[in-house]
């Protein structure tokens, strides 16, 4: 289960409206305490979705509409400086413009199976639904403990 504070959805949630009709994309910071993973901080990432994302995940084309990409640099950034403070990168955050808060087959394929992946649905640049998800041994989205919220 993943725990956050109605001012983290809040902030995930503007994040989401301010980028559409682009899915916009983040950092979930924060500790996990036996079963469960607690959110400490949301950091906004620019979603730096291009071509060379393309060849380099072997996916689908796209455009920043219906795909997300954090930099690097930025990953390993934000890794070492959580670690610093005796914390951990826990999540990713991203939108769905105009679709529902249900995992994509990209989202799958770019998955990693230690984080929590929650997931806004926009319709018409407003966000409807929050909800968060992990990756099974075998491969496949699982919602995270019943972890809904309709906003």
């Amino acid at each position: 289960m993943i725990r956050a504070t109605l001012e983290q959805i809040q902030q995930i949630r503007a994040h989401a409206e301010n980028t559409y009709p682009e899915e916009c994309c983040g950092l979930l910071i924060g500790k996990i305490e036996g079963e469960n993973k607690i959110l400490i901080e949301v950091i906004a990432t620019e979603n730096s979705w291009n071509a060379e994302a393309t060849e380099f995940l072997s996916v689908e084309a796209g455009s920043k509409q219906n795909r997300f990409s954090i930099a690097p640099e930025v990953l390993f950034r934000v890794q070492k400086e959580t670690r610093d403070r005796n914390l951990s990168i826990i999540g990713i955050y991203h939108s769905h413009p105009d679709h529902p808060a249900i995992p994509s087959e990209f989202d799958r394929a770019i998955a990693w199976q230690q984080y929590s992946y929650m997931i806004i649905s926009l319709s018409q640049g407003r966000a409807v639904e929050i909800r968060s998800w992990f990756l099974d041994e075998n491969r496949q989205f699982q919602p995270e403990n019943n972890f809904s919220n309709q906003l």
